[in-house]
């Protein structure tokens, strides 16, 4: 019984930071320049209740058979996907298409923006 509460507890506080990301994306909608966050989810800790089996001459192999016992955050990644090319009417502003990033330098230093 413990453990389904663990389990529930885990998962309603890491839905809790997901609700976070998404609000922020839906806040930064109209920001020039802003990159779109996602949460990825993994298990916190799990219960074997089977091992591996190979295989034999009368059956094939076997899965491990595992139960999750909760879950935490993995990561928030950054989407890294092209925003909307928009016009300034400025010739010293620029914009790539496509994936890349521009790269700067103060001398001895290379930065990617």
């Amino acid at each position: 019984m413990l453990q389904a509460m663990f389990a529930g507890v885990s998962g309603l506080s890491v839905h809790q930071t997901k609700l976070d990301v998404i609000g922020n994306n839906i806040a930064n909608v109209d920001t020039t320049g802003f990159k779109a966050g996602r949460v990825t989810f993994e298990d916190q800790l799990s219960q074997t209740l089977r091992y591996a089996a190979g295989p034999n001459a009368n059956l094939g192999g076997q899965n491990a058979k595992q139960v999750g016992l909760g879950v935490t955050m993995g990561a928030v990644d950054t989407l890294q996907t092209q925003g909307n090319l928009q016009s300034t009417g400025k010739q010293t502003d620029l914009a790539l298409q496509g994936s890349g990033f521009f790269l700067v330098s103060n001398g001895s230093n290379v930065y990617y923006t």
